[in-house]
């Protein structure tokens, strides 16, 4: 995801000569350095240095070790993309010196198609706020919440999200060998299905509802195919699932606060 972010504010022109990223692995830093033309360190601290925004794109359990003995300086913007970290954690951690703003993108980000939620505490500047703005919009719009807790909702749908399309994809791509298709053909048939779906939905205002009432002849096959669907119960599968997701990113919270 820190990658995405970058290819994408390089993208946007404003280069990566202003970048610097920590990272542990002496083989990541390599490949950052070469295909990001970034500033990469080993140490925290050396990367944070007269930074105006900082980034924590670090996984939950290993937010603690990373925010460990950072000195940074006030105003400074930090914008977290950690499931279930939440600001009073980051707040007890750097400070209260800085400005804080927790978001969730998602994996499109790789190629600026991603969505980010974002939520900052009351009082944060315009000028934080616009910064947050250009440094996740590099990788897709955005969304202010209006409530810290709904950021468990955005990882469980948006975060999470894109893994939710892609086992649907595989799910059409075994039907369809199943019902006599190639390997092949079947791959090929399911992921073009979800490219176009998704490329419809961009380009109309349309709601999705109405997009399925648009294709959904009476008495035909997706009507077939959608009853089996809905008799199966799929939109309350939907429901637990999210509602799963969910309650691991707060349990990823709660890790966090107890381990500190």
């Amino acid at each position: 995801m820190a990658a995405s972010l970058i290819g994408g504010w390089c993208r946007q022109g404003a280069g990566a000569g202003p970048v610097r990223v920590a990272e542990p692995l002496p083989e990541r830093r390599a490949w950052l350095a070469r295909e990001l033309g970034v500033a990469v360190f080993a140490d925290n601290a050396e990367a944070v240095q007269g930074a105006t925004a900082v980034v924590l794109a670090i996984k939950p359990q290993q937010m603690e070790p990373a925010l460990a003995g950072l000195r940074l300086a006030p105003q400074t913007l930090v914008l977290s993309i950690a499931a279930g970290v939440g600001l009073a954690r980051l707040r007890h951690a750097l400070g209260a010196q800085v400005a804080l703003v927790r978001s969730m993108p998602n994996t499109p980000a790789l190629v600026g198609a991603g969505i980010s939620g974002l939520y900052a505490e009351p009082g944060l500047s315009a000028a934080h706020r616009d910064l947050a703005e250009r440094i996740l919009g590099s990788a897709g719009p955005t969304v202010w919440l209006g409530q810290e807790a709904e950021l468990d909702a955005v990882t469980a749908l948006s975060g999470s999200g894109p893994a939710y399309f892609f086992l649907v994809t595989e799910c059409l791509t075994e039907a369809g060998i199943a019902l006599g298709l190639s390997a092949a053909t079947a791959r090929a048939l399911a992921r073009q299905t979800l490219i176009g779906s998704g490329r419809l939905v961009e380009s109309q205002d349309t709601e999705v509802a109405e997009l399925r009432r648009q294709v959904t002849s009476k008495g035909g096959t997706t009507e077939a195919a959608l009853g089996v669907l809905e008799s199966a119960g799929l939109r309350t599968i939907f429901e637990r699932a999210l509602h799963a997701a969910a309650a691991r990113s707060q349990a990823l919270g709660q890790w966090s606060a107890g381990a500190a």
